[in-house]
């Protein structure tokens, strides 16, 4: 019952004073309930009066709560393996139970009944005795006795409501914002008959001698499969050729040259003309998904640097802006991926093969390269890419919501003040990565996705949070929203949403140029 106030609470009372709200770029650990969830031996919790009583600060917000958010498995196994400490003290309804299970097992004859309850051998120890003597354990003076697990099965309906408070909730598919596997991955339900079509789909066009790129496209807009990512991806991306007995040339022919920039221009990264842009490019780097361990070692850091600076050197007319360093990552994880079973996040790059290391570094560089080709307006001098961009998106939104274009406009926030960093870091730093992972799925497959359709996803982002945004009434609430938008739980399925939403969008006003503009 406890339990049930609580969920009720939360949910009638979303927005209470000092509640922890989900932000996308910073960190928020899980409170242990074990450590922070004690009581006096001779109390209880009281939770019935918090229909009637608000939580008035942090405090007593997180005393009235318990929450197990992220909790490892393991933790899992280990808390519910361990006994109750001393200051747990068995409720009521527990103890009546225990003494009417012992009045049952006596009448029987229960021999183990009988034994004092200090010889009376622990639950765990008579499930080993059951293992090494299952006659002994099931016979008993030619009566037959109630096995733990049987009592166990009878006494677990029986639960007080600190057991339930200390049940931990079930482990929820889509993982937190550290996470980077998609649902397809290790820890989601097994493959459905749609997902494997899908695959087998996917795989017969890559088997194919000439890769029909348009067919490939279209069955990638809807979600690539992630054992089939890292080379659709080369593929769409123009980094590969259709022909497949050519790729392999290519490929090597690529790698090549990018490992020839590194030992033509790498050097000079402390040359007085390029040493801001190094510097520059290694203060950002470890800014890059912080919360993710793989971003943080050294080995994948460097790369990060040598792909940049390269990068930046063989495109003078923009060189290196802030907000680039984003855009490597996921052609760097997808690329990974192809060698990695595990989980991606926590995997040590430092571990698989030289050669290994070297393929997925150029790679990266070439298809990264590809997709600044087709915005590098974003990142010229005053980007005039991204000032259209915003523009463009405010007519958008006039037209398409007028409520929230005027809501806006009457707490004088500037489309700019948010937007900005939406065109800058393509919704990077919104998202977590595994959705940025899925969005360029998309992207990759729509013509000028990057460029043209993006404007349309950002549109139809905007949109998803309209009671959010038209709840608020100041400037501060409202740029602090669109600036920690809470898509930290945000997997495949919020983002199909999304995209569909900016398909209807750009349907309707892409070819409409007097929908469009006034």
């Amino acid at each position: 019952m406890a339990t049930d106030n609580r969920i009720n609470f939360w949910r009638r009372n979303p927005k209470v004073p000092g509640s922890v709200q989900p932000v996308y770029g910073a960190q928020h650990p899980p409170l242990d309930p074990r450590l922070r969830r004690t009581y006096p031996k001779d109390t209880k919790p009281k939770f019935n009066n918090l229909k009637s009583k608000k939580a008035c600060s942090f405090h007593e917000f997180a005393c009235s709560t318990n929450d197990a958010w992220d909790i490892d498995d393991e933790e899992d196994e280990n808390f519910c393996g361990t006994p109750f400490p001393a200051s747990f003290a068995p409720s009521v309804e527990e103890t009546t139970a225990s003494v009417h299970n012992q009045k049952l097992r006596h009448q029987k004859g229960d021999t183990e009944s009988a034994l004092p309850h200090s010889l009376t051998p622990p639950r765990n120890e008579r499930h080993g005795l059951q293992k090494d003597n299952p006659s002994e354990c099931e016979r008993v003076n030619g009566k037959f006795v109630k096995s733990s697990s049987d009592a166990d099965l009878n006494t677990s309906s029986v639960r007080s409501p600190l057991q339930k408070q200390q049940s931990l909730p079930v482990r929820p598919i889509i993982p937190l914002v550290a996470r980077i596997s998609d649902q397809n991955a290790s820890g989601a339900p097994p493959m459905t008959v749609r997902e494997k079509s899908r695959l087998d789909k996917f795989k017969q066009l890559l088997a194919s001698p000439n890769t029909d790129l348009e067919e490939l496209r279209k069955h990638s807009w809807s979600g690539i499969p992630r054992e089939v990512r890292p080379i659709t991806w080369r593929l769409v991306s123009g980094y590969l050729p259709a022909n497949k007995e050519r790729r392999e040339l290519v490929l090597k022919r690529k790698r090549e040259e990018y490992f020839g920039f590194i030992e033509q221009y790498y050097h000079s990264r402390t040359d007085e003309h390029y040493k801001d842009t190094y510097r520059q490019i290694h203060i950002d780097i470890p800014r890059t998904n912080p919360l993710i361990p793989l971003f943080q070692q050294p080995a994948v850091q460097e790369v990060f640097e040598r792909i940049l600076f390269i990068w930046a050197i063989r495109h003078p007319a923009s060189g290196y802006v802030q907000g680039i360093n984003d855009l490597v990552t996921p052609f760097f994880v997808v690329f990974l991926s192809e060698f990695v079973t595990e989980d991606v996040e926590n995997f040590d790059v430092a571990a698989l093969p030289l050669e290994t290391q070297r393929n997925i570094e150029a790679d990266s560089f070439w298809c990264m390269s590809k997709l600044l080709d087709g915005i590098q307006d974003n990142y010229t001098f005053a980007q005039p890419g991204i000032q259209n961009k915003v523009k463009a998106l405010e007519e958008l939104v006039s037209r398409i919501d007028a409520d929230i274009h005027n809501h806006f406009k009457k707490y004088e926030v500037e489309y700019l003040q948010f937007a900005f960093r939406w065109m800058n870091n393509l919704l990077m730093r919104e998202l977590p990565l595994r959705c940025t992972i899925r969005l360029w799925d998309t992207y990759q497959a729509e013509a000028e996705g990057f460029s043209h359709f993006h404007l349309y996803v950002c549109a139809a982002f905007l949109m998803e949070w309209r009671k959010e945004i038209l709840c608020m009434a100041d400037f501060q609430s409202l740029l602090m929203l669109l600036q920690n938008l809470p898509t930290i739980h945000w997997g495949n399925e919020e983002v199909g949403l999304l995209l569909a939403e900016a398909y209807r969008l750009k349907y309707m006003f892409a070819d409409a140029p007097s929908h469009y503009k006034r």
